[in-house]
């Protein structure tokens, strides 16, 4: 097994990308192995560290199709319904609180439906 070329950031040559930077091109992966990597340094932890593929051998990213449209969207809208009260709330319920937020921190002032009394 050999070791990968290590590059510190923004030193990597031309050629090589990140997976990030493949998809902005239109790009991914594809398969290939990681070709190397990049380390950002930290002050007091370890260095950040991203893989790099080669970009000669990256393939056109997937087109989206209606079955994997209508999945993703199904799947965000799970994401975001309260298993609570099973309303949409607008936005990804925090794992943190497993609940919409106004079921987590309920206002003493209102009644049970959200309506003051």
């Amino acid at each position: 097994m050999s070791t990968l070329p290590v590059y510190r950031w923004r030193l990597a040559p031309d050629g090589l990308a990140t997976r990030r930077q493949l998809r902005a091109q239109g790009l991914r992966p594809g398969g290939q192995d990681v070709a190397a990597q990049l380390e950002r340094p930290r002050r007091r932890r370890g260095p950040l560290v991203a893989y790099l593929y080669r970009v000669d051998l990256a393939v056109p990213v997937r087109p989206m199709t209606p079955a994997r449209r209508a999945a993703l969207e199904k799947a965000n809208r799970a994401r975001r319904t309260c298993p609570s009260c099973r309303r949409d709330a607008g936005y990804v319920i925090p794992a943190a609180l497993g609940c919409c937020v106004p079921c987590a921190y309920p206002s003493p002032h209102e009644g049970p439906e959200g309506s003051t009394p």
